[in-house]
């Protein structure tokens, strides 16, 4: 018998989309501000799974430091000249800040806790900093076909915009392919980390990302659509699995089956993001460097 996914984990996914939806379309300060009260949940799930296993982090000070390199990144891609620099030097000053916080408390901090707390400010807010950047996108080459729309679309519809609504529209479908085959045809596990999971789960994935990241390539007007966008998908479908699946190792060092109780059916938000982290970083590069390489 096939399982039954729960009303309540379809509402509330629908919910959680729609919500990305409009602060995707609306982007600048709004997009960062949706993106910075993601992360903040997200961060206080993950200390709570430190703390689980006998780590220390320097929360406050991480989650001070990740508000502030979101901040920075959107007012590094709207502004010129200083806040540029300053986005760049948020990263190492914050990992020196946390290290000297925790040298200042009664009980000195171990290596776990200094490694939490950067791997903290690494994974939830180095690399969510990327949808910042991506959405920030503007440059008409990596969307060619926008220029094709009606005036009326192309005023309000960015490059960034659109390549950000189809990126996360590709983890979906690999979430939904890796479900959809996982639990009708899914016999070989495909780690011990996270014991539900299995190969063909994973390979269901990747094909229904692979198809709809080379059906976008088609639409934005790539050269080469078909081939790169699928080449893309395949890609984003394996991060977002390594996401996945350390978020899960995570959960099982801390003894936890959820990293929280925050949306209903799906966990918590970690539950949720985990394979939206390590995704935005790789689309980034790859759409900045690869495409315009393609494209000449």
């Amino acid at each position: 018998m096939k399982p039954v996914i729960p009303i309540k984990r379809i509402r509330s996914g629908l919910a959680a989309g729609g919500f990305g939806l409009i602060f995707i379309g609306l982007g600048g300060w709004w997009f960062t501000l949706a993106l910075g009260v993601i992360v903040h949940l997200a961060l206080l799930e993950f200390f709570r799974m430190a703390q689980f296993a006998g780590i220390r982090p320097a929360t406050k000070t991480t989650l001070v430091a990740c508000h502030l390199l979101l901040l920075s990144t959107q007012w590094s891609v709207v502004s010129e000249g200083l806040p540029s620099n300053l986005s760049a030097a948020v990263l190492p000053l914050s990992g020196a800040a946390i290290c000297g916080w925790l040298l200042l408390q009664p009980v000195t901090g171990s290596i776990a806790d200094i490694a939490a707390s950067i791997f903290g400010l690494f994974y939830l807010g180095y690399l969510p900093s990327h949808w910042i950047k991506l959405r920030n996108l503007y440059d008409p080459a990596l969307a060619p076909k926008l220029d094709t729309l009606p005036d009326s679309f192309s005023v309000w519809a960015s490059s960034g915009m659109v390549i950000t609504i189809i990126s996360c529209l590709i983890i979906i479908a690999s979430d939904i392919g890796s479900y959809g085959l996982g639990s009708s045809f899914g016999k070989l596990p495909l780690s011990p980390i996270s014991p539900g999971k299995t190969v063909e789960g994973a390979l269901g994935g990747l094909f229904c990302a692979m198809a709809t990241g080379s059906i976008s390539g088609v639409l934005l007007g790539w050269s080469w659509g078909f081939l790169i966008g699928g080449l893309l998908g395949i890609l984003i479908a394996l991060f977002a699995l390594v996401g996945d699946l350390t978020e899960s190792m995570m959960k099982r060092n801390a003894g936890l089956k959820d990293s929280g109780d925050a949306l209903p059916g799906h966990g918590g938000i970690l539950d949720r993001i985990d394979s939206y982290l390590f995704t935005p970083a790789v689309i980034y590069y790859a759409v900045t460097l690869i495409i315009p390489l393609n494209n000449l």
